[in-house]
Parts: structure tokens; sequence; C-alpha cells
């Protein structure tokens, strides 16, 4: 914990009395975005027809009404000292982190009105609102806030982090509670833009300023400390306020939400995102790209756009899976070493819903059309995907490893953060559709829709099949003055072709067909004809996922309720082509090459409710009956493993070494290896929290293989476990070695694991687990 000076809490203190939070205060002329060339349509002139994406919007929208905004503002309230109109909701509601689930609903809501057009959903949102508004003047500050701490064995309103930071009392341990700030005024600016509401800027205005009063207390250096822990997007949504209002301290604030230590190197080109929590840098680099558009100066040229181009390349070319998702178990690895990251906690939803907003503030600069070949095979594969459209549920995860079936949340109980972004993403299928450059309508996903350019009397009318079909048709229903229309022309098509009213017609610029002069009665043909294609791990060429047209398929292993206690399916073929049999619309298999069986591979998207697996490893004819024993065996090996795991720690990791409570001393640093992070064993220590569980257990330990004759000591809860000095071999990569804990140990909740030095060994440990020990039998 840092204390500022007496000078810098005077000035905190001052800038707070100088500002204060005045709801109705005089807003000044909005800012211009000023180097955007393409824009979107706005939602609330896009209407989505029967559909895949409307069947989305419907679920969606009825998980939105189940759900009670008194409920939801229950924390929001009692912090204020008012009286909460309804219980709070479980799961995550029910933790420190309260509140974010507020701001997505309340964005939620705003994006349905804007997509349907339906009041009710308005009315949630102003209702939210209005009360935000009363917690506001209750608190007398702008303060509204759903956050609590335990302080002292009780569970007090959340605010108090808040004032401490004012007086520069920095703990990076005390949760995250400017990321559920964050939601909360975001969830304001979208009712503003989206509901047309003044009310909802003021509410947001006064949420800025309290914040903002801190930070401009603050020293450079105590922020940075600050943005060492999740922060959600502030630096977008003050870039947000700038936008709406002109009032230049808000774009002041965005550029001092800079957090150095990321976003100088992707400035730089370089790809230091190894080991970092993945959707704790996305929202930074989106607040960049916000701020370039308002500023388009030397200085965000060559920094801002800089680095939020640079991010975009790195993560969607190195970082992503064949889904279009990122990251395992929620961290970003080494650039392109994805082979050996494929798990149950693949693709943290919330990861795709912030790289998709990048994408488009990217692609609007340019209107570069392979912005959207990312766009379309992350939304049709990811987000598509992580939403049953039976229950309206969301999953946190999409899991890539073989076996493995989505988890999907409950109504009232879970409410994570991939809820949240969830509720937005399918409130908004249409926000992508429709662009404008200039006069020129754009299209850039083919999902059935209608479009009415109410300023230039302009509608059309989208049908279409697509993602399962090839042909679309797009009507221009009224024109009051001929109008142009590019299509995009996707990176998987195959030889697509346009008409208009039958006849050959449209000119290719560059990743478009453009048709000039349409006129109203004008009817547009599409054929977007779709094959088989594969794309390999960047790190394995063996490891193989196959797509048709733009869907990734997958091979159905069964319903959740039944256990894969098979092998990782694999593919016995001597090249990846024409491996593929199609049997019927949408439905393939492998036939004889297939192992352990032909299998069906079906679009991944809507298997919800199956066991999958996306990526096969090919054998040639002639490697199969000499490998087939050992990769059984391994994988045999690892399922076992996983299930009797009862926690794990993934050393050098941000997240997990904060959700374990790790310490320890500056020379035990982070290191790389391959494709893993750990930490290293010197003349120091490390300790960490593991959970602990029923029966005998061990704990597992993952060292590098060649580390030999240098002693250290482990340590359980203060006392000697084990002296250990490892017989490394210089051949072997790794070396898992298990101890036995007393059961003495092990009947507390949780334990204290410590490793240390006498001296400078530099020995890598990667990951500490505590296991199941297997009952011999007698």
């Amino acid at each position: 914990m840092v204390t500022v000076s007496r000078r810098g809490a005077l000035r905190a203190a001052t800038a707070f009395t100088a500002s204060g939070f005045v709801a109705g205060r005089a807003l000044a002329t909005p800012a211009k975005t000023r180097v955007v060339a393409v824009e979107p349509f706005p939602l609330k002139q896009v209407r989505l027809k029967p559909s895949v994406f409307n069947d989305a919007v419907d679920t969606n929208g009825r998980y939105l009404l189940s759900l009670e905004p008194d409920r939801l503002l229950h924390n929001f309230r009692a912090n204020a000292g008012l009286t909460p109109k309804g219980e709070r909701y479980g799961g995550w509601e029910a933790q420190g982190i309260a509140g974010h689930s507020l701001g997505h609903y309340h964005s939620a809501v705003s994006l349905m009105y804007a997509q349907t057009g339906r009041p009710e959903f308005r009315e949630r949102a102003l209702y939210v609102t209005r009360e935000l508004a009363e917690i506001q003047a209750k608190n007398g500050d702008g303060y509204a806030g759903g956050t609590t701490v335990d302080r002292n064995g009780k569970t007090i309103d959340g605010k108090v982090v808040y004032e401490e930071l004012r007086k520069g009392q920095i703990d990076t341990h005390s949760g995250l509670p400017l990321y559920t700030y964050h939601k909360v005024l975001a969830g304001a600016l979208d009712a503003h833009a989206l509901c047309d509401d003044p009310a909802s800027l003021k509410v947001a205005v006064g949420l800025g300023n309290y914040v903002g009063t801190i930070f401009e207390g603050l020293s450079d250096d105590q922020l940075q400390q600050i943005f060492s822990i999740e922060f959600g997007g502030m630096a977008e949504s003050f870039a947000e306020l700038y936008a709406r209002t002109g009032d230049k301290r808000w774009k002041t604030l965005s550029e001092r939400s800079r957090h150095r230590q990321v976003l100088d190197a992707l400035a730089a080109g370089r790809d230091e995102l190894a080991g970092k929590h993945a959707n704790t840098q996305i929202p930074k680099v989106i607040g960049l790209a916000r701020l370039y558009e308002l500023d388009p100066s030397a200085q965000h040229r060559d920094d801002s756009a800089k680095a939020a181009l640079f991010f975009w390349e790195t993560v969607t070319k190195d970082h992503s899976y064949v889904i279009g998702g990122n990251s395992e178990y929620e961290h970003f690895g080494e650039p392109r070493k994805l082979s050996k990251r494929l798990g149950q906690q693949t693709c943290e939803s919330c990861n795709t819903y912030n790289m998709l907003k990048l994408t488009r503030h990217l692609y609007g600069w340019s209107g570069d059309a392979r912005y959207f070949d990312f766009y379309e095979r992350a939304h049709l594969n990811h987000i598509l995907a992580q939403h049953d459209p039976k229950t309206g549920m969301f999953t946190y995860f999409m899991p890539l490893a073989s076996g493995y079936g989505r988890v999907h949340s409950t109504p009232d109980n879970d409410f994570w953060c991939c809820v949240g972004t969830g509720m937005e993403s399918h409130a908004k299928h249409g926000e992508s559709i429709w662009w404008r450059r200039g006069d020129s309508v754009v299209v850039n996903l083919y999902y059935p829709s209608t479009l009415d350019w109410r300023e230039r009397g302009v509608k059309l009318d989208m049908d279409t099949m697509f993602p399962r079909g090839d042909a679309v048709t797009v009507r221009v229903t009224a024109a009051k003055k001929p109008v142009d229309l590019a299509l995009r022309v996707p990176a998987w098509s195959q030889n697509m072709t346009v008409t208009v009213n039958g006849k050959p017609s449209g000119r290719r610029d560059g990743g478009y067909v453009v048709l000039a002069g349409l006129k109203a009665g004008d009817k547009v043909s599409l054929h977007l004809p779709m094959a088989v294609h594969t794309e390999t791990m960047p790190d394995d060429d063996r490891l193989v996922a196959f797509l048709n047209g733009p869907l990734v398929l997958a091979a159905d292993l069964g319903t959740p309720d039944k256990p894969w206690d098979g092998y990782d399916p694999a593919i016995v073929a001597d090249s990846n082509d024409g491996v593929l049999t199609k049997t019927a619309d949408w439905t393939f298999t492998f036939g004889d090459r297939g192992r352990p069986g032909p299998m069906t591979l079906k679009p991944y998207f809507d298997q919800y409710n199956d066991r999958t697996a996306v990526y096969f490893r090919r054998f040639t004819a002639s490697e199969w009956p000499i490998q087939q024993t050992a990769y059984i065996a391994d994988a045999k090996a690892k399922a076992d493993i996983a299930a009797r795991t009862v926690d794990v720690i993934r050393l050098g990791e941000q997240q997990p070494e904060q959700d374990h409570n790790f310490a320890g001393t500056p020379n035990t640093s982070v290191i790389t290896h391959i494709a893993e992070r750990g930490r290293q064993i010197n003349d120091g220590y490390f300790e960490f929290d593991l959970a602990t569980g029923p029966g005998p257990l061990e704990l597992q330990v993952t060292y590098i293989g060649d580390a030999r004759n240098k002693p250290f000591d482990i340590l359980v809860d203060g006392k000697l476990l084990t002296h250990e000095t490892l017989p490394g071999e210089p051949t072997v990569g790794k070396n898992v070695r298990s101890y036995a804990l007393p059961e003495t140990v092990t009947s507390a909740p949780k334990v204290r694991v410590r490793f240390e030095g006498k001296s400078w060994l530099g020995i890598p440990v990667y990951e500490c687990r505590l296991v199941r020990t297997v009952t011999k039998q007698a």
C-alpha cells in the first residue's frame, strides 16, 4: 500500500471541491469524430428478419424482461442508505464484484430498444437511470456503486476503496472496483445514446466526475499502480464523455488512463502479451482507438492508433483460435504457440465481445474488408455459439479441448462477466450488417435484415438463409434517387457472383463488388459458394480444424450427461485435403479415416449442448500403427489428472496468481519456456494458497526437466513438507513430482504452499496442483 504525500492529498481534495457533482451541469457542444471513413448505420434503422440472429435476440429479450432491475439495484440502494426494493441475485451479484451486471443490463435493454423498437425495453433503461439519479442525489457526489468489501469481519460499502484511492492509499488486492464502475458508467452512456435520454447523460457525467476527481488528485505513477489491476474501459468512457460533452477535461482523463506497461510496448510494435489477463488488455486498446478518432493529432496517430492496429493484428493472427476467440484460462500465451493451449477454459466470451468492438473502430478508419473476415468468423463461431437460443443462457468459455461440452449460466445464480457481455451481444446482432461510406451503402454481413436510411429515403431488404445458405437477395424497396451499394466479398467465398435484375453486374474494388446507381425496384442477387477448407495450428501443422465456408465444423461426441471417455479424435490421412465427405446438408464425416471412428461433423456454433471436438491430430497411414498406443495412453493420463485435480495455479499468469494470493520476493521472477510461463526458485521465496478437498491429497509440481542437484524447501502452512533436490535429465522437457500431504493439513479449507531457495537456483516451476491420491488396491 502506498500513501500519497500531504501535497497530493490536498490537491485531490481541492479538485473534488472545485468540481463537485452537479447533476444539472450545462453540457458543452459534443466533440466530433474526425477520422472515420465508414460508419455503421444506427441500430434503430436496422431490423432483423426471421433467422438464427433474430431467434437469439428474441430469447435474450425474454431473459432481460424476466430480470428485475430492483434486484440488480439492491446493493446500490443499500450502499447509499436507501431501502432496497428487491433481494439481490446470487452468483457474482452476491460477491464483492456486484454491480457490473446492472451496467451490462442497462446497456442491453438500451440496445434491445434500438434493435427492436419495443418500448418496454426503453422503459427498463429509463427506470435504471432514474434509480441511479436518486442514488447519486443521496450520495451527493455522483457516486453510485454496488461493490462491497470485507473489513474487520464485516461487509461494507465498496466506496471506501475509492476514498482510500483519493488519499493515495493504493491496495491492488482490494478487488476490481473500477472494472465494475466502468460497466455502470458505460450503461448510462448507452442509455443516453440509444434511448435518446438526456437524464442518462447527466448520470454518466456524475459517475465520471466522481472517479475523475480521484484520478485528478493522483500522480501519474500512482495511476499506473492502480492500472496494474483490471479497470475495464474507463479510458474509453472518459473519451466518450468528451465526445458527448465537448469538455476537454474528459479527454485529459482518458489520456491519463493509459496503462504504460502494456500500451507502450504495443505502440513500439512489441508483443509482450504472454501471461497477461486477456480481457483486461482489450478495453485499454479500445480506449486508444476512441481517443484517436476524436483527436487524430500526430501524438495519437503515432501512439494510440499505432498501438491499436498492432494489437489487433497480433491478437487475431498470433493469439486466436479457429473460432475467432482467444486466451486459455483467461490469459494470453506466447504468440503462435496455441497447440499446447487447448483446454476446457479456452476463448473467454468477454474477449471476443471486446475484440469485435475494437474491430468496428479499426474498420471504420479504412473500410478494409479483411476486418470483417475476422468479425464474421468470430461473430458466427463464438458469439452466436455462446448463447443457447432455447434457454437464453450464456457460456463463460468455449472449450476447444476434445470431449468437453459448454457450461451455461443459470438465470439467477451466476451473473459472470460473460453473462453481462452476453446480454449485450445478443441484443445487437443487427449492428454491423449495414454501413455507410458517404452516399453509398456497404453490406459487410449477410444477415437477413432491412435498412431504413430515412435521411436519404432509401430502404433495402435482404433475404437469405445465411450462414447455412449461399444465396442472398437484396431488394431496393425505396430510393428517392439512385444509390450505390458495395457488397463484401468474403475471403472464404469461392467465385462470388452478383447480378442486378438477372444480369451480371458490378465492379471489383478491393474486397467489395460495387454496384452503381441502383433504383427502387432493383433486385440484387448474390451467390456465395461455400467449400470445405482447413486451418492448422500456427505451431503444429498436424493439428487441423475444418470449416465449410464461414462456419467451423466440429465432431459431435454426444451429450454432456454421457461422459466422453475416449481419446482425442484423430484422422489418418497423408494430407489435409479430401478428408471430409459430405453426407447431408451441413453434415460431414471422416469415414474410415477417423479415429476412434467415422464421427459426424456439423457446424460448431449450434452444438449448444454437445460434447465436441474442433481440432484433430493428423497421422499418416504409416505413423498411426506406430504412435497409436502412446497417443491413447497420453490422452488418458491427462484426463485422469484433470479429473483428480482439486485446485491448480499456473505460475507467472496474472489472474491465477491474484486468485491464489500469490506473494514472493522480486528474484522469483516470471520466466517463459517454449509456450509456458512460470516462476523461478532462487534465493528467496514465493507462496500461494490452494483450496483443499476430501480424501488424501498430494501436491503435484511441474518443473523444467533439466533442473537437478539444486536443493530447496517446500513448506505447507509454515511447516516443512520436504527438502527437495531434483534428479533432472537434460533431455526431458518437464519433470512432474508429487508430494503427499498430511491429512491434518488438508482438513482446512485451504493450504499455504511456499517454495524457498537458499541460493541462486534458477529452477522454473510452471504449475502446482492439489490432486486426489490414487488409492492402491490391496
